[in-house]
């Protein structure tokens, strides 16, 4: 699921697209090097977490006595998100001296409300990574400048009333995303036949053991503690049923499944699918979960992460002792199932077996 060219059964390939962190990132180089040059830059470029440098054309530029801002038109590639097409704009200013690099909400982008997430209260709502390639193209321009940074998403208050946004505690709007700053392809035809080649070539390798993981920090935990060929990783992504099915009629030895623990939960819940669009955590099955005195203040809690503060390492194992039960159920009797629950560091927090 590394290659951009997987294919969908009519055999066009999937086009990957960029995160709205990686288009606020690069509008935020552009509106700095204006403000420290007079000129945008434009095709601006900028490096992701990965490694890759994609250049983005600039769709709004603007200036004042003290500030200047630019702006990038969001391109999802084949995804269906609803970002796609929106103009995310970065202005910048100075910021009080000492201060660093903060960040403002802007119209569009929400803020946070609730606890739980990976941003506390109060804070707009830009993901930590986000955050962390702003700092980065910030610091490459303008070495210990003490700048705010505001993010807008154009008409994105609309745009995130088709979110769980919302439900999360997220108010005003959309959030700015992305771990990678690539959107891959949500096809689930594609994506469900790239986890069936992968078991393919597995078993022609005569390997008795995979791992399905759910995102890049769910398999670099599995890898760290398995340490298997590297065929045996696959990129299953939410589709856990896809992979079980044909595991049930393609069998190996062993499955290992590793995700988050919300992830978990949900396929601890019977959810073959665990995109975020195909349903949310039942938190209150979770609640019965924990130890009678725990209960009250886990049925405060807004979010799976924020139950699994409260719950900790035996609420994480009671999770993934029931998400194992309920792949053993998917994938038959001939595959032993084990399930590791990751956290947000990278940590395995519960496991079955």
């Amino acid at each position: 699921m590394d290659d951009a060219s997987e294919l969908i059964p009519t055999g066009r390939p999937l086009r990957r697209g960029w995160t709205t962190g990686a288009c606020a990132t690069a509008a935020t180089r552009a509106a700095l090097s204006a403000l420290l040059t007079g000129t945008f830059e434009d095709p601006v470029m900028i490096r992701l977490p990965g490694g890759q440098t994609p250049s983005f054309a600039l769709a709004h530029e603007a200036r004042g006595t003290d500030w200047a801002e630019a702006g990038i038109i969001k391109d999802a590639g084949d995804d269906p998100d609803v970002t796609h097409g929106a103009l995310v704009i970065a202005r910048v200013s100075p910021g009080p001296h000492g201060t660093g690099v903060s960040f403002a909400a802007g119209d569009g982008v929400g803020t946070v409300t609730k606890p739980g997430l990976p941003i506390p209260p109060g804070e707009p709502a830009i993901n930590p990574v986000p955050r962390r390639m702003i700092r980065e193209v910030i610091t490459d321009l303008a070495p210990g400048g003490d700048y705010c940074v505001t993010v807008s998403i154009r008409n994105g208050r609309a745009l995130a009333e088709k979110t769980w946004n919302g439900r999360l505690g997220i108010v005003g709007g959309l959030s700015v995303l992305g771990t990678t700053g690539i959107v891959v392809p949500y096809s689930c035809a594609a994506w469900i036949a790239s986890i069936q080649r992968g078991v393919d070539v597995a078993r022609a390798m005569g390997l008795s053991h995979v791992v399905g993981s759910t995102g890049h920090g769910s398999e670099t935990a599995a890898r760290a503690r398995l340490g298997l060929d590297e065929a045996a990783y696959l990129d299953m992504g939410d589709f856990v049923g896809g992979l079980c099915k044909y595991l049930r009629r393609h069998p190996v030895e062993r499955l290992t499944i590793a995700g988050g623990f919300a992830k978990m939960a949900k396929l601890a819940q019977g959810a073959m699918d665990l995109h975020s669009a195909r349903g949310t955590v039942d938190l209150e099955r979770l609640v019965q979960l924990l130890p009678a005195p725990l209960q009250t203040p886990g049925r405060a809690a807004n979010t799976a992460s924020e139950l699994l503060a409260i719950g900790g390492v035996p609420l994480a194992t009671a999770v993934a002792q029931a998400a194992r039960d309920a792949a053993q159920e998917m994938v038959g009797d001939r595959v032993h199932v084990d399930v590791l629950v990751v956290d947000r560091a990278g940590s395995i927090v519960g496991e079955s077996a």
